[in-house]
């Protein structure tokens, strides 16, 4: 939770307007040049705060806690205990949010609350420790209390940076406790907040966003997430905002819109950013790239990414889906049936649709393809429970063509109907990868009593999924189409008979990389990297690598 802005200075030195100036703008060079100039004249802390806040934007966040705490500490000699709270509030947030040192955090948030009480002000500060204590209230009915207790102080003392972060904060906790439409809308006032100009401080702005990002990703809503991005592209080109570790929930939207190449470029600078420290970020992006590399078929490099992270409980998906693309399906069903043990009671724990239904999904999957249509039935059937709890359009249609399978599987029920409402569902939630499952899944189910219109659905699954470039699912529409008795082009497809990998291999060897920095650079290990390049100049017919430069350079190819 970021720090209100200060409105109370009796004296501002100029290089401290000129720097709050450049920070209004979003100019973080500027305004850290100048609170760099002003911290050298006298290391006040309002000069550090400043310092901070520019060096927050320039995604340099260690540097930014530490001159939080600088200000801090620099507001204490001053005697001025409201604004030293301020600035303990903003060094919780980096350390916690950003850095994930939760320990740094709570230490942090309990002197900012220490300091803000000391001070006696019901103003805009209380606000600000009743959404820290938010954060550290494991109770959701009590954090909600605490939550609207500060949007309702960030109205009336007129401040929206107390109002809309809790408020968002707020949308976070309503999408989490199965209460998705009414925490949406919340997070959609919260931008509109943003987009108007009406917050004043640039992590609020950035807070906000993030937790935007992350609500769209769990419950997969892409047109929300397009909308507000056309919406806002002006604020975010101007004011420098979604911070890099927010990054990874963006990829993770774009891997789901169908958006692979703009989604890879997110999270492999994402991850980069986060090389060197930082490790829970970093694994929040690479955990993301591994299942792109999975939706593309790209075993081998999605193993190599989700080594060391068994553990981790954001890679169960990814991992589960690596496992049944292998064919370990025993790997598989163990680790979704751990993750989504159903509870003693009857009444489902609060954010079981949002945490539990996509991987509910995926293990319909895994029975499936063992070949247990009983035990894919009572899961469907549990899947189909929890999206009857949301209106949103993904967990229905996932819902909807897990029953479809089923039905087919099974030989029993309507599967032509469900895969219809399947197919209906992933249209309106844009997302591409399972439409094209749902067609291919509609021409299974129709093969034998509906060949004509097999084809037609496999056709359009062979489609989609070659304009995805998702070459193991697109090879498997091929074979059924096949079946049908339909002639199907073969060959390599892409930049010439090259795949897209190998045309970034080879874009690579024209700017000079040698083998380990290629690997380096796609998250791929050297032995991969190897087999591209021969590839590559076998089938273009070259004889080495300065040769494959030369041609990277001639025909100037992008990935």
């Amino acid at each position: 939770m970021p720090a209100a802005a200060c409105h109370h200075r009796l004296v501002s030195p100029p290089l401290i307007e000129e720097g709050l100036a450049a920070l209004r703008d979003g100019d973080a060079a500027a305004a850290r040049r100048a609170f760099e100039l002003a911290v050298g004249q006298a290391e006040s802390g309002e000069a550090l705060e400043g310092l901070a806040k520019a060096l927050y934007l320039e995604r340099e966040y260690g540097a930014a806690a530490a001159h939080c705490e600088r200000a801090y500490a620099a507001y204490r000699r001053e005697r001025n205990t409201t604004a030293a709270g301020r600035a303990a509030l903003t060094a919780s947030w980096i350390t916690g949010n950003v850095l994930g040192d939760w320990a740094v955090r709570n230490g942090w948030v309990a002197r900012a609350c220490a300091m803000l009480e000391e001070a006696g002000e019901d103003g805009p500060e209380r606000g600000w420790v009743l959404i820290s204590r938010a954060l550290l209230q494991p109770d959701a009915q009590e954090r909600e209390a605490l939550l609207r207790q500060a949007v309702a102080a960030g109205r009336r003392f007129a401040d929206p940076d107390v109002e809309f972060e809790a408020l968002s904060l707020l949308g976070g906790l309503f999408v989490m406790t199965d209460r998705v439409e009414q925490g949406m809308a919340f997070l959609d006032e919260a931008l509109a907040a943003a987009c108007a100009g009406e917050l004043k401080d640039l992590a609020t702005v950035d807070s906000v966003f993030c937790g935007f990002f992350w609500a769209c990703e769990l419950v997969n809503d892409v047109p929300r997430a397009d909308q507000w991005m056309r919406a806002a592209a002006d604020l975010m080109r101007r004011r420098n905002v979604v911070a890099a570790f927010c990054r990874a929930h963006y990829g993770g939207i774009l891997t789901a819109a169908g958006r692979w190449s703009q989604a890879e470029n997110e999270l492999v600078e994402a991850a980069r950013h986060f090389d060197h420290g930082m490790s829970s970020r970093r694994d929040a992006a690479v955990i993301r790239l591994a299942d792109l590399r999975v939706r593309q078929g790209r075993l081998e490099e999605a193993a190599l990414l989700l080594e060391g992270l068994d553990h981790h409980p954001d890679a169960v998906r990814a991992l589960a889906a690596l496992y049944l693309a292998r064919g370990d399906t025993a790997l598989a069903r163990d680790l979704l049936e751990r993750a989504t043990e159903a509870p003693d009671t009857e009444v489902p724990p609060v954010g079981e649709f949002t945490m539990v239904g996509p991987l509910l999904a995926l293990l319909v999957d895994v029975h499936l393809e063992e070949g247990n249509v009983e035990h894919a039935a009572t899961v469907a059937e549990r899947l189909d429970r929890l999206a009857g709890a949301q209106r949103g359009p993904y967990l229905r249609a996932a819902a909807a063509l897990a029953k479809g399978r089923v039905c087919a599987a099974g030989g029993t029920g309507d599967a032509r109907a469900y895969l219809h409402d399947a197919l209906e569902g992933f249209a309106r939630a844009q997302l591409p990868m399972e439409l094209a499952r749902a067609h291919l899944e509609m021409a299974r189910a129709l093969s034998e009593r509906a060949p004509e219109v097999a084809v037609t659905e496999a056709k359009a699954a062979l489609l989609g999924f070659e304009r995805l470039e998702a070459a193991r699912h697109a090879d498997a529409a091929a074979a059924l189409l096949r079946s049908l008795g339909v002639p199907v082009r073969t060959g390599p497809k892409g930049i010439g008979a090259l795949t897209r990998r190998e045309a970034e291999v080879l874009e690579l060897i024209g700017a000079g990389l040698s083998n380990p920095e290629i690997g380096d650079r796609l998250y791929i290990t050297r032995k991969t990297v190897e087999h591209h390049v021969g590839n590559v100049l076998s089938k273009l017919g070259l004889r080495n690598r300065a040769e494959a430069a030369a041609y990277a350079t001639r025909q100037k190819i992008s990935p």
